[in-house]
């Protein structure tokens, strides 16, 4: 899911905002279940 939604983000052009939320929410994520 992270990586479908990072992939269209940018696509659309949202480089900057979708690599901010996309490392908040991967970090958080991987942080909780890792």
């Amino acid at each position: 899911m992270a990586h479908k939604k990072a992939g269209g983000s940018t696509r659309n052009g949202r480089d900057s905002e979708a690599k901010r939320l996309g490392v908040k929410r991967f970090g958080g994520e991987n942080r909780s279940g890792g």
